[in-house]
């Protein structure tokens, strides 16, 4: 493969995840959420949530990270198949996505985001576990955002997210999340007075 097919396998992937900064979190629609958050806002969030919570578990925050970011990356091609949906709709696993995604990409970046999709979808590892409880706690904090932007039925998704967290961390973050203030660091901390 010459080096210039390998160059632009490797940017189709790129150009086609641009499409996440475009593609809403549809489920929110039914909460009454008139312009829900994209995918890729949410994968950003993700991959800091897990980034924290990789440290605080013991797991290699990075790894953590590069999960979080490509844990969605499918839904270019099957979309943001609401919860209600998945009762009528089979989509193709993750893994079978992601190899059609990067099947034009350089043999090594091929590899590495197969093997990280696979490792998320597997969900055997800590990194994996954690990866999977960062996405959860994800949709529980937007929640509560939305929630206190006046949105009043997110209670389900903050009840089903915080049902699915495996880790300790993770549990703390949510009770924290859900006792908190989302605005209240935008007031001053007594310590820089």
């Amino acid at each position: 493969m010459s080096d210039d097919h390998d160059a632009a396998g490797a940017m189709s992937f790129i150009f086609e995840a641009g499409v996440l900064k475009r593609a809403a979190r549809t489920g929110w629609w039914f909460a009454g959420v008139k312009q829900p958050e994209t995918i890729a806002e949410h994968s950003f969030r993700t991959a800091l949530i897990g980034m924290m919570l990789a440290a605080m578990e013991g797991a290699d925050p990075a790894r953590v990270s590069m999960l979080c970011v490509l844990h969605d990356t499918q839904e270019t091609r099957i979309t943001d198949i609401p919860h209600i949906a998945k009762r009528y709709l089979t989509a193709a696993p993750n893994t079978t996505v992601t190899a059609d995604q990067v099947a034009d990409c350089p043999p090594a970046v091929a590899e590495v985001i197969t093997a990280a999709v696979a490792e998320y979808e597997t969900g055997v590892t800590l990194e994996a576990v954690v990866a999977r409880d960062a996405d959860k706690l994800e949709c529980l904090v937007q929640a509560v955002e939305y929630r206190h932007q006046g949105i009043d039925n997110v209670q389900r998704w903050i009840d089903s997210s915080r049902a699915a967290l495996k880790t300790s961390s993770a549990r703390r973050l949510a009770d924290a999340a859900l006792s908190g203030q989302p605005l209240a660091w935008l007031s001053p901390s007594r310590q820089s007075e």
